[in-house]
């Protein structure tokens, strides 16, 4: 079963609060992260992290191409339909 788009929207701002050391709730999802100081190491971590959790591939330059959370997840949200099932 594919996560919603809450679910994906949750982890990816827990993740990102992670590498910015802030509470996830100071992490709005219409902000670009690079307003939050994502520094290009924890852009290209995250890009390890969605790969990892999400069996998807994904671009080195991920943050800045889908420079949002909601961003992100339209994109791992469109990476995941076209994902054939398993089984």
């Amino acid at each position: 079963m594919s996560p919603t788009p809450q679910d994906v929207s949750t982890w990816l701002t827990d993740k990102i609060a992670f590498y910015l050391e802030v509470p996830s709730d100071h992490i709005a999802p219409d902000v670009k992260l690079a307003e939050y100081g994502l520094e290009s190491v924890y852009a290209l971590a995250l890009c390890g992290d969605v790969e990892d959790e999400y069996g998807i591939e994904v671009e080195p330059t991920l943050a800045w191409d889908y420079p949002t959370v909601e961003a992100l997840v339209g994109l791992i949200q469109e990476r995941l339909a076209a994902v054939p099932a398993a089984g």
